[in-house]
């Protein structure tokens, strides 16, 4: 019997209600104005660290830009863009 293939995402491609967990940092794959070893500090001093479970909670009703992510127990708001560095892949809950 064969195991189901995890799915990995960006979480800035995710929508609101995603749950999951992060599996990498990939920073250079973001579009965001910050340099890609300023954005990989950034979000580990945030907590998005591998194995932290994420969820997105909201996001802004005009361009679903940002988002409101639960990483592991606090709440913080972050941009797609810069989101699309974080690789994470779903939960059942």
């Amino acid at each position: 019997m064969t195991q189901p293939q995890q799915s990995h995402l960006p979480l800035g491609e995710a929508a609101c209600g995603f749950r999951g967990r992060i599996t990498a940092l990939e920073p250079r794959a973001a579009g965001s104005s910050l340099e890609a070893d300023e954005l990989e500090n950034r979000l580990l001093e945030l907590g998005f660290v591998e194995g932290a479970s994420v969820a997105i909670l909201h996001e802004a009703p005009f361009g679903h830009d940002p988002i409101a992510v639960r990483v592991d127990n606090m709440t913080i708001a972050i941009r797609r863009r810069e989101a699309m560095a974080i690789i994470v892949e779903e939960v059942s809950a």
